[in-house]
């Protein structure tokens, strides 16, 4: 139980650190993410084309290999509001209340913030997939509960992220693999995506077997340094043809895993216990 409370006390420690208490009505376009929905079964949305600067291949996994990536950057004090359960209750998440949700953010119709919370709404409130676990969570309370349920009430379960561990100001760069990189084993794992909304809400979804997780320590030709989660999935036959992980990679759906790295504001969940090895 001990192990249990102390994932719980890190993940919020993390959140309030990269969350932060700031007003909700400070949302705008900076503080949207622009990332890629690297998951190929469902669409993409909307993206800076830099951000596909995020997918690498099993041969990538070698000390000294070097892989141009992109990892956001992002602003504490425009990033979105964090809710505790008791404001996220009092206002409607349903694609049904749109309108009505826009008028109370003050948001046009039409703006690229619309836009984007039609995206999350719609994402959230999809069909799971055969063989797909998924929840959105729009509070802490809410993220821990249901990862509770997902791993069971007295299973014990802890967090990984990418941690910058320098400034980090250049987004797009070349990284050099510095250590033999690690391969995390753990017999269930629930990833979580931050996503474009007026206060802090993640898309936390799992798929049964054929992914592997891995921990990379990297280093930019700029001097940065990075401590950098990644995922590879094996099976990626149902994936759409026209992702942009087949482009990047010059693969296509079924034909070689494909791999990425998580961005800094995810939050990745793994069951104890985690086995890590060195891939070598």
């Amino acid at each position: 139980m001990g192990s249990l409370f102390t994932s719980w006390s890190c993940f919020l420690v993390y959140v309030l650190l990269v969350f932060q208490y700031s007003p909700t009505h400070s949302w705008n376009l900076q503080s949207m993410p622009k990332q890629v929905h690297v998951h190929g079964e469902r669409p993409s949305s909307p993206m800076d084309p830099s951000s596909l600067d995020v997918f690498f291949t099993m041969k990538d996994l070698k000390l000294g290999k070097r892989i141009p990536i992109y990892f956001s950057s992002k602003d504490l004090s425009t990033s979105p509001r964090l809710l505790p359960r008791e404001e996220s209750n009092s206002i409607p998440f349903s694609l049904s209340h749109l309108p009505e949700l826009l008028d109370f953010f003050s948001f046009p119709k039409l703006s690229p913030q619309a836009k984007a919370m039609e995206y999350t709404l719609s994402q959230c409130e999809s069909d799971p997939l055969p063989g797909e676990t998924k929840f959105c969570a729009d509070s802490l309370e809410s993220m821990l509960d249901s990862a509770r349920g997902f791993f069971g009430a007295e299973s014990e379960f802890r967090v990984l992220t990418t941690k910058y561990l320098s400034e980090h100001t250049a987004l797009l760069q070349n990284y050099t693999v510095l250590e033999v990189p690690r391969a995390v084993e753990t017999p269930k794992m629930v990833a979580c995506h931050s996503m474009p909304y007026p206060y802090a809400v993640f898309y936390c979804h799992t798929q049964e077997g054929g992914r592997e997780l891995f921990e990379l320590s990297l280093g930019g030709d700029k001097g940065e340094r990075v401590e950098a989660v990644g995922v590879c999935h094996a099976d990626t036959s149902r994936w759409d043809p026209d992702h942009a992980a087949f482009g990047v990679l010059r693969t296509r759906p079924g034909e070689s895993p494909v791999c990425h790295f998580f961005p800094a504001d995810n939050v990745i969940w793994v069951a104890s216990p985690t086995v890590i090895k060195l891939v070598i």
